[in-house]
């Protein structure tokens, strides 16, 4: 009978359901992106510590490197979104503490310009739409 091997480490981590693509899955969802810096046309990374209590849910929160414009408020309020599993650590009711970085960069726009072109008109040339890098193009003959 081969004996029964024991954990790693004797406190088990906290995990986000999903694993770390999902956490940033569920960010990226949630992110509201602050009209302060949006106006203002700011982006960068915040750095924010949080600590999980043994139910796992964020308990406090604490802005290590700030980016201002509304970012660090909208970084505190997605961390503390975040619902973790732990799993059983023999009795032990832990609190753990982690770090998170949280990009915020600007949407990106969409050019939507029309260009118009007037070409005179060819008796057999109807007026093609054309898809071009960027818009439309639209060509009127007469």
């Amino acid at each position: 009978m081969k004996k029964e091997r024991k954990g790693k480490h004797f406190i088990k981590k906290p995990i986000y359901q999903g694993g770390p693509a999902a956490l940033k899955q569920f960010i990226s969802q949630q992110m509201q992106y602050p009209e302060e810096a949006l106006s203002k046309k700011k982006e960068g990374t915040v750095l924010i510590r949080y600590t999980i209590n043994h139910k796992g849910k964020v308990i406090e929160t604490k802005i290590i490197s700030g980016l201002g414009f509304g970012c660090d408020e909208e970084a505190d309020r997605l961390v503390r979104l975040l619902k973790f599993v732990v799993p059983r650590n023999r009795g032990v009711k832990a609190i753990f503490h982690k770090e998170l970085h949280i990009h915020f960069r600007l949407p990106k726009t969409k050019d939507t310009s029309v260009q118009y072109q007037i070409i005179p008109k060819k008796k057999e040339d109807p007026a093609p739409i054309q898809k071009e890098e960027g818009g439309y193009t639209i060509t009127i003959n007469w």
